[in-house]
């Protein structure tokens, strides 16, 4: 049986067109880039969040001689938020990079903890790409993953 899928975003080719709460989270993680540790790809990643008590919490990608057991900065964030701010849902993410030629996508793992924070927490999470002067925004993970692993 042939099935389709349908997948709603909202693509931005200003960033001064982002409302301002994604704008200023696009900010912050653009601004974390500048503490990433990627001596190798020379790719640098930063992400920040904004959780459900107003704070914004930022982290970056961080690379390791042993590849591959660097970590994206998405991950590095989202793991760090469970454990700081255990209490608190992950309610947005704005993902980044530097040089930022195009949007930053999260790469399938970053997709599948996304979805598992969103499932854990029971709520969606608003997602922000942004890079090359655009920005692409999803409102859950399941946009960014819909043929997901669930145990």
């Amino acid at each position: 049986m042939e099935q389709s899928l349908h997948i709603t975003f909202r693509h931005y080719e200003r960033l001064a067109d982002l409302p301002a709460e994604d704008r200023a989270l696009v900010e912050r993680a653009a601004e974390a880039t500048a503490r990433a540790y990627a001596p190798y790809s020379n790719f640098r990643v930063g992400a920040a969040v904004r959780l459900s008590g107003g704070e914004v919490v930022s982290a970056t990608n961080i690379e390791s001689e042993a590849f591959p057991s660097g970590m994206c900065a998405e991950r590095s964030l989202l793991y760090y938020c469970s454990s700081a701010y255990a209490e608190q849902r992950v309610q947005a993410i704005a993902i980044t990079s530097d040089p930022s030629e195009r949007e930053c996508y999260p790469c399938g793992a970053c997709r599948q903890v996304l979805l598992d924070v969103e499932r854990r927490q029971g709520t969606p999470i608003r997602i922000v790409m942004a890079g090359g002067g655009t920005a692409t925004v999803v409102e859950s993970a399941e946009s960014l993953l819909p043929f997901n692993f669930k145990l």
